[in-house]
């Protein structure tokens, strides 16, 4: 500054840290286009119409697209385990019978038919199951014995299974293993039968602690949220075979669940201990490479998001939150 110019020095070091302050700020909500995000969802604050009918622990949710249903598998003492809701957010129904503590829940639509599928941890007379029902709760299929914790050694004799995903041609995959002696993803046929079976306890290449869910692509692929291992491992579904894995998103927290938006393009990933859902840009075809996150939902504290699913018409994701006892609807924007 010219000498002839007299400054105050306590004032221009006020100056100084108003002008970061305000630089703070201004990055602080910038989103920089080189970052790649953008915003994709937003909370559905409508649904559901009548959230006093979650009265227990929710952890999981399926949607029967076709029919606009969307089924809530909840836990307690007392309780209805099962509550059907329409996509608008409206209490249809409630049943109970024959399951235990539901961990995994999917809906398996035919071309002239429905069923949902369940996965049950308990410990109890019901559980170490992996069961079918009709849509209104009739049981019509369990693989398992109830009541009896399985070795990894016995293909359908399950030890705390935590997640199943059914393909159209009737074709099943289970992860087993949410915390029991079992640690390992198995295919079955229509008809129940062992195709392949992989994975023991363990961190190495195929391993799993913790296999959590698991969900399949378009081009031929299983994934894996091996929640332990904080990481999601790819397999061939024809064979079997591993074909690579993801874990640099997850340093913070593992993955919960998988489930693909209907276009295949992205990977909803759910994070229960940092209450955040991750969307990650998924492979086509070819090499797996590592994850790469498009967007994050920050969830509110305490919520903890379980296991999710996605509506394949609307592309609306819905999640099931054990720790706010809810499940909340996020829709496409």
């Amino acid at each position: 500054l010219p000498t002839a110019v007299s400054f105050d020095p306590t004032l221009m070091e006020f100056d100084y840290y108003i002008f970061i302050l305000c630089f703070q700020v201004l990055k602080a909500n910038y989103s920089s286009p080189w970052r790649g995000e953008q915003q994709m969802y937003k909370l559905d604050i409508g649904w559901p119409k009548t959230p006093e009918y979650f009265t227990g622990q929710t952890f999981c949710v399926a949607v029967d697209s076709l029919h606009g249903l969307v089924y809530v598998g909840q836990r307690g003492d007392n309780v209805p385990k099962v509550l059907v809701f329409s996509e608008e957010g409206y209490f249809l129904y409630s049943w109970n019978e024959t399951v235990e503590m539901p961990h995994g829940i999917f809906v398996w639509n035919t071309a002239i038919d429905s069923s949902v599928w369940i996965t049950d941890v308990g410990t109890g007379k019901y559980g170490h199951t992996v069961k079918q029902y009709s849509p209104s709760g009739k049981l019509m299929q369990v693989l398992g014995t109830p009541g009896n914790a399985g070795s990894s050694l016995i293909p359908l004799q399950f030890d705390q299974p935590a997640d199943i995903f059914v393909e159209e041609t009737g074709e099943i995959y289970v992860v087993d293993g949410d915390g029991g002696m079992n640690n390992r993803l198995l295919k079955l046929s229509d008809d129940y039968k062992e195709i392949w079976l992989t994975g023991t306890n363990g961190s190495g290449i195929g391993q799993f602690k913790i296999p959590h869910s698991v969900t399949v692509d378009a081009f031929g692929r299983v994934w894996v949220a091996d929640r332990g291992n904080k990481r999601i491992q790819v397999f061939d579904k024809v064979t079997g075979e591993w074909l690579g894995s993801w874990s640099g998103c997850f340093s913070e927290d593992g993955p919960y669940s998988v489930r693909f938006t209907a276009d295949y393009k992205y990977l909803i990933v759910a994070q229960l201990n940092i209450n955040r859902l991750a969307i990650l840009a998924a492979p086509p075809v070819g090499a797996i490479g590592d994850c790469v996150m498009v967007h994050s939902v920050q969830l509110a504290d305490e919520t903890k998001p379980h296991l999710v699913d996605v509506d394949v018409k609307s592309g609306a994701v819905y999640v099931a939150e054990v720790g706010a006892q809810q499940v909340q609807k996020y829709v496409p924007i």
